[in-house]
């Protein structure tokens, strides 16, 4: 599970489980809003963890907008789509993680690279990490205003 910035794309928290439960969406979710404050809108697909009572109750507790994916449609969310497809092949196909924590530590590593290294034809050739940045940065100077 990911928690991606649509502005920057920036991974911003993540967890891996091998469980369909909602707990470590709830606990990627609460991370996230803790960090990076509450988002207008939450988008996810169908998936069960998403549509759980406990996972809907924490974006209703914080006032955030429930978006969900039509069901089997992909391309609603583009941009995860798009970084599992990265992750898979720049990283975990190459690799052959033989355990969880393996594979935990290898996302770990590559997300961090993801962020702050990987040069993103879509914003002009910058990371993740400053483009994050350039828009925290303009938000507070509108909100300074």
């Amino acid at each position: 599970m990911v928690i991606l910035d649509l502005y920057s794309r920036k991974v911003l928290t993540w967890r891996l489980s091998n469980t369909l439960d909602a707990d470590f969406c709830v606990d990627a979710l609460e991370e996230a809003t803790s960090l990076y404050g509450e988002p207008a809108i939450f988008n996810t697909d169908q998936g069960s963890q998403y549509t759980s009572d406990k996972f809907i109750s924490v974006l209703k507790r914080h006032h955030i907008e429930i978006s969900m994916d039509g069901r089997g449609r992909v391309f609603d969310n583009i941009y995860i789509e798009r970084l599992w497809r990265s992750l898979k092949y720049e990283d975990i196909y190459l690799k052959l993680y033989e355990s969880m924590k393996e594979l935990a530590d290898g996302i770990k590593k590559y997300f961090l690279f993801y962020n702050t290294k990987r040069f993103h034809q879509s914003h002009d050739y910058l990371t993740l990490e400053i483009m994050h940045m350039s828009f925290v940065r303009e938000e507070e100077l509108c909100n300074a205003a």
